[in-house]
């Protein structure tokens, strides 16, 4: 599985939903990524990717493409 694969899978395990919906999707803007969906994104990612995500990251994490810009500060390349 390479890194975006990882990426997908973590939102749609974390977030309950299928792989297809991942890129749509925005925080507040459904009812699986509230704030409990959001930590366990965040849990997810790390967990993924082998990282420990900063506040202010885990802060800004507000979307799908948004999150691949926050990997980025940490060497993962999508």
């Amino acid at each position: 599985m390479n890194n975006l694969e990882k990426y997908i899978n973590a939102f749609a395990e974390s977030l309950e939903v299928a792989p297809d919906q991942v890129p749509a999707l925005k925080y507040g803007e459904s009812d699986q990524w509230d704030s409990v969906g959001h930590m366990s994104l965040i849990a997810a990612l790390e967990d993924a990717f082998d990282i420990m995500i900063d506040m202010d990251d885990i802060i800004d994490l507000s979307s799908f493409e948004k999150g691949k810009e926050i990997l980025g500060k940490y060497d993962v390349e999508l």
